[in-house]
């Protein structure tokens, strides 16, 4: 079922751009998994508790899943809440809402990540930094 605005704890918006759109004149379903990752990731970084080049920790995504309940189209700006569901020891489901020109979600979905080591690729503890900017999405 859609979702309202006020279900997710932070925002992000993004243009569609013009390659985005599928034969069928939406944008195709592959695109929304992208959203998902830019969401999130560019709220950790934006926050400092992710290091894409030299963290010691990283995040792998190990589930994702999402559902579409309306059309959206290039060009549109649309906006990417993100929540916490359920934070873990090495793990957490991140909750992401899509919204076009509507209260409600066009989309929505989730991922896990699991926190590794970078070099090893085994499941680590989330560091305290970024499990407290992780308990500001719950």
């Amino acid at each position: 079922m859609p979702e309202s605005r006020g279900a997710y704890r932070a925002f992000r918006p993004i243009a569609t751009r013009w390659m985005d759109n599928d034969a069928y004149g939406h944008v195709n379903n592959v695109v929304y998994y992208s959203w998902f990752d830019t969401a999130v990731n560019a709220y950790l970084i934006e926050r400092g508790v992710l290091d894409i080049d030299a963290g010691e920790t990283i995040g792998l995504v190990i589930e994702t899943q999402c559902n579409y309940f309306a059309s959206l189209t290039f060009p549109q700006t649309v906006d990417v809440g993100i929540r916490v569901a359920r934070l873990g020891t090495s793990s957490v489901r991140y909750e992401v809402g899509i919204f076009g020109n509507s209260d409600l979600t066009a989309a929505k979905g989730h991922f896990v990540h699991v926190y590794v080591d970078r070099v090893t690729r085994r499941p680590v503890s989330l560091p305290v930094n970024l499990r407290s900017v992780l308990e500001t999405l719950i």
